[in-house]
């Protein structure tokens, strides 16, 4: 936090120095890469580890409800096209390097001791922990949700940036590849209020990171349109029928914020059963 001195701020640094020496040793051939900046080091081990999380929650998604457990949760018709993956995959690897510069900024920031970040959970004692986390979920909850209403509801936002996304709208269109198909300003727009939250309330610094890259997993998870109906979650059933009506279930992890604002869509069997 701001009320630390250098040496607390340091131990954020080293932190992430860590992370760098362990990715960036693994992937990259030589030394070349201590010599960069310590921010362009960390962007780039975000940008290794938002692919890897991407390609390998992707893979093993398909592979479970396409391949191996095939027609066990999607029927025959409602399968997408090796085509319509690849551009979902296109769009989303383009994007990647944009979106990995917001986790880089945050860690900037809380390196710089501009955010109300802190090292330990010791140091707020767990019950404190788990308020100010479930604080942050609520909050990044009604960012993400009016974030993404907006993007709907201004017209240049939506033709400009959100379109891109929404190209997907119906089940055999949709799949774990498209959680990520964005225009990188819309992705950084609805991630942001995860990089807001920092400034507004006491948040664990590997806490923070780790909700930040498991974002990548849960697009893949609401997008694959298997509706696992489990209360008060905001699943794939709910968000494949934001895909297909575009004015409901604008929620990012539960059902509450579109249940609070009249925006809300019970799934009632969308996909027919094989």
């Amino acid at each position: 936090m701001a009320v630390h001195g250098g040496d607390y701020l340091r131990r954020f640094v080293a932190e992430t120095e860590w992370y760098n020496e362990v990715v960036l040793s693994a992937v990259a051939p030589g030394d070349w890469w201590r010599g960069l900046p310590h921010p362009v080091q960390s962007w780039m081990r975000n940008c290794v580890g938002g692919y890897l999380l991407y390609f390998i929650s992707g893979f093993l998604w398909c592979f479970v409800i396409y391949y191996w457990k095939r027609h066990a949760y999607i029927p025959k018709d409602a399968i997408p096209t090796n085509e319509a993956m690849k551009k979902q995959i296109a769009v989303a690897s383009k994007a990647m390097p944009f979106y990995c510069a917001l986790p880089t900024l945050s860690e900037y920031m809380i390196e710089s001791g501009w955010t109300r970040c802190y090292f330990n959970i010791s140091e707020m004692g767990f019950s404190a922990y788990l308020c100010y986390m479930a604080m942050y979920l609520i909050f990044v909850e009604f960012g993400i949700y009016w974030m993404h209403r907006e993007l709907h509801d201004i017209k240049p936002l939506y033709k400009h940036l959100h379109a891109t996304h929404h190209i997907y709208n119906k089940e055999n269109t949709l799949s774990p590849f498209a959680g990520l198909a964005f225009h990188p300003l819309d992705g950084i727009l609805q991630a942001i209020p995860h990089v807001l939250a920092l400034f507004l309330l006491p948040t664990h610094f590997r806490t923070h990171i780790a909700l930040v890259f498991l974002e990548g997993v849960w697009t893949t998870n609401i997008h694959d349109c298997i509706h696992g109906k489990v209360w008060p979650v905001m699943g794939a059933g709910y968000h494949t029928i934001h895909h297909t009506t575009y004015r409901h279930n604008y929620g990012h992890y539960t059902v509450w914020m579109d249940w609070m604002f009249g925006t809300l869509r019970e799934p009632d069997d969308i996909l027919k059963k094989a």
